[in-house]
């Protein structure tokens, strides 16, 4: 198994604290409106992550949290509170809105077809965990107190910005936002909030420096150590919280333990809308249930975020949704028709036993999904790779894909043709790869004799019966 580690900056051997066993964390969505098709390219990213670990042999602990507190609406200390935010604007109480945008994420994730994470821990249920964490800082000399609020002081550790690889000088996130009076370096982070920073806050918790409530990169310090410990293997998330969030997180646990905290560090890119990322604070954002409502399957972008490597960025257009949505209608048919010839083998042959061994290479080699998915396809379209070995493959590529290919409707094979239409549909492909396109046209008007019209998708032809 090789990773790209954020930390070094290259792809390396994964080799896990404890062998056979992984900890992973991930940082959760803030809860105070819907998640959009970016963030949730993450969460897919990270569920392939999770299921190439498990297919490779790991057991996996998986932990994420729900920010339902304290996260401002700029990435630094600028801004105000998201969640009181959007309480004004909608009439709601903050504890209401926490809780209907949780229950979307999960809908959202289930539909995905994403797996639940083994722990997903709430801010609010940790604020203690997080006051002692302050404490820890506090007692090392890691903090100081102005104007009611509890600062990191960034001067107090060496390595600063590290995972950013940033000059400490010319940190983002220092000379984009209206500098603090209250801090002695326009670096240094909020821990702890009390009322002097936002009148009239909902929610608030005592604590040994007045009543008030925990600065956002805390929360994820404090959570991931209370269950995997001072020392886990991975720490996910998008590839914007490398500059602010991931480095003060850094910044606090290293601080507070002395130690190494985390050893491999995965982000994943940015889904882009036109030239920009899809953000919130943009107004210009795509959900899942937008897309629902248009007629397209959760799994449809699935399988449009697979077509990408979670490294890179990816475009999204409705017109490639819609040859995401082709291409995974064309898998669902073929193992259709597969499902209505044979039962899935319980020893592939030796041919279908090649394809999974290349497909899980793919996978392990820094889920390579994009060179997996072409595995899967020029599998399924091998004639030499009989049907009970073709689901037994393809079944197995799905434990990492997650694409529910083992529901595809075996009543449905009808819509793809006998084996000799989809015989005449691969010659047809040969045909123009060889540039003999008369013989392709021959073969496309012979198909719509029996029924059947073509259709180019980016991951090959498939047929659909003219109604």
């Amino acid at each position: 198994m090789k990773l790209y580690n954020t930390m070094s900056r290259c792809i390396e051997d994964f080799v896990p604290i404890v062998p056979g066993h992984v900890s992973m964390y991930c940082c959760g969505p803030t809860v105070y409106n819907y998640a959009h098709i970016g963030n949730l390219r993450t969460y897919i990213f990270e569920d392939v992550l999770k299921r190439t670990l498990e297919n490779a042999g790991y057991e996996v602990r998986h932990v994420m949290n729900i920010t339902d507190v304290g996260h401002l609406t700029g990435d630094g200390d600028d801004g105000e509170d998201k969640m009181e935010k959007t309480a004004r604007e909608t009439g709601r109480s903050v504890w209401d809105i926490a809780e209907f945008y949780t229950k979307a994420f999960f809908r959202d994730e289930e539909a995905l077809d994403i797996i639940r994470p083994d722990i997903v821990c709430k801010a609010t249920d940790h604020i203690q965990d997080m006051i002692d964490l302050i404490k820890r800082l506090e007692d090392g000399g890691h903090t100081y107190t102005a104007g009611g609020n509890v600062y990191f002081s960034i001067d107090s550790i060496d390595d600063y910005g590290k995972l950013a690889k940033l000059n400490i000088d010319d940190l983002r996130s220092g000379a984009r936002i209206e500098i603090d009076s209250n801090k002695r370096n326009p670096k240094d982070f909020v821990l702890w909030f009390t009322n002097s920073k936002f009148a009239g806050q909902a929610m608030t918790w005592d604590s040994p420096w007045g009543r008030g409530y925990p600065g956002w990169h805390i929360e994820c310090s404090a959570m991931s150590m209370k269950y995997l410990g001072e020392h886990f293997d991975i720490h996910c998330g998008g590839i914007d919280a490398i500059p602010v969030h991931h480095t003060n997180e850094i910044a606090q646990s290293e601080a507070a333990t002395g130690k190494t905290w985390v050893n491999y560090w995965c982000h994943g890119e940015f889904l882009l809308m036109g030239n920009a990322k899809m953000s919130k604070s943009s107004g210009g954002f795509v959900t899942l249930p937008v897309l629902e409502e248009k007629g397209y399957d959760a799994l449809d972008y699935r399988y449009f975020c697979l077509s990408g490597h979670y490294r890179s960025q990816l475009r999204f257009s409705y017109e490639a949704l819609d040859a995401a949505r082709a291409a995974r209608q064309g898998l669902m048919e073929r193992i259709a028709q597969c499902k209505a010839e044979a039962e899935p083998s319980s020893e592939p042959g030796e041919l279908a036993a090649g394809y999974m061994k290349a497909f899980d290479e793919a996978m392990e080699n820094d889920l390579g999904a994009p060179q997996a998915m072409s595995i899967l396809w020029k599998m399924v379209k091998d004639g030499s790779v009989p049907a009970s070995d073709k689901l037994a493959a393809a079944y197995h590529m799905d434990r990492i894909f997650g694409l529910k290919l083992s529901e595809a409707e075996a009543s449905k094979s009808e819509a793809v043709g006998s084996e000799e239409d989809l015989r005449l549909l691969e010659e047809r492909t040969a045909a123009k790869k060889a540039k003999d396109f008369r013989r392709a046209d021959e073969i496309r008007d012979e198909l719509r004799k029996r029924g059947f019209n073509v259709k180019d998708t980016p991951s090959g032809a498939v047929l659909e019966r003219i109604v």
